[in-house]
C-alpha cells in the first residue's frame, strides 16, 4: 500500500471485506514508544453494534479495528471482520 496521508482518512468509510458498511473513520490511535499505528476507531452506522461485530468497543461506543485487519483503503477503508 502506498503512503496515504492520515487527513485524507478522516471521516472515509469502513467497509468490512463483505461488502457490510460498518461506519465511518473517527480516528487513528498508535504506540508512543513505537510510532506505530494501533486501532482505528470507527463511529458505527446505526445498524452495527458491538454484538454484530467481533470488535472491542470503546467508552464512547466506536469500534476498535486493529490495523492489521486492513486489507485496503480506496474509496473505502477495507477490512477482514
Amino acid at each position: 500500500m502506498g503512503d496515504i496521508l492520515a487527513e485524507n482518512l478522516s471521516g472515509k468509510a469502513v467497509m468490512g471485506a463483505d461488502g457490510t458498511e460498518l461506519g465511518d473513520l473517527y480516528n487513528i490511535t498508535m504506540d508512543l514508544k513505537s510510532g506505530a499505528l494501533k486501532d482505528l476507531l470507527v463511529v458505527p452506522n446505526e445498524e452495527i453494534s458491538a454484538q454484530t461485530t467481533d470488535f472491542d468497543v470503546d467508552t464512547e461506543g466506536r469500534l476498535t479495528v486493529p490495523v492489521g485487519n486492513v486489507q485496503a483503503v480506496k474509496d473505502y477503508i477495507v477490512i477482514a471482520r
